[in-house]
């Protein structure tokens, strides 16, 4: 299966956990999407925290991408940006529409659904299992560069030329 990250440079790891969300597992209902009409879903992004950043990290970028999307570039669920390198949490809910939950100085970029906000899995019924990617990106710069009418993509672009290392929770869902 294609690992998003296989062309972008290779970078250290560190480590990333979720009370919510466990490595390879599963979403719980509160991470699918009730918006796409997945019975129970929440759209409520996760808890995370994470340690162990390279030494120089000056900003963090947190994204939820699928892969296994039926589209030729996958599917962001969600894109925060600059968030503080003094940072190293976001609690359950952050990525709520207002970003209330966001450090000061972080914005949320609108992700493939058109909306600045998470948004939960809702693969398709009878497609398969597909994966999740929920990364904390840390960066060599403050303030990432990408305006807040940006995509996803976009940032993943600038991101990758100032990575200092990545902390990914890979989840499943499937319908």
């Amino acid at each position: 299966m294609n690992n998003p990250f296989h062309r972008l440079p290779q970078v250290p790891s560190f480590t990333v956990t979720s009370i919510a969300v466990e490595d390879g597992k599963p979403l719980p209902l509160a991470q699918m999407s009730g918006a796409f009409g997945v019975p129970g879903g929440q759209d409520i992004s996760p808890d995370l925290t994470w340690s162990g950043a390279p030494e120089g990290t000056k900003s963090y970028a947190v994204t939820m991408y699928d892969p296994d999307a039926p589209t030729m570039s996958g599917f962001w669920h969600w894109a925060v940006a600059n968030i503080p390198a003094s940072v190293t949490t976001l609690p359950a809910g952050a990525g709520d529409s207002t970003g209330s939950g966001l450090p000061a100085g972080a914005f949320q970029l609108t992700n493939d659904a058109q909306a600045a906000q998470f948004a939960g899995a809702a693969p398709p019924a009878g497609h398969g299992e597909h994966r999740y990617f929920i990364t904390v990106h840390a960066l060599d710069v403050e303030d990432i560069g990408v305006p807040v009418e940006g995509s996803p993509a976009y940032l993943g672009f600038t991101i990758a030329g100032h990575i200092l290392g990545r902390a990914t929770l890979v989840a499943t869902a499937e319908l």
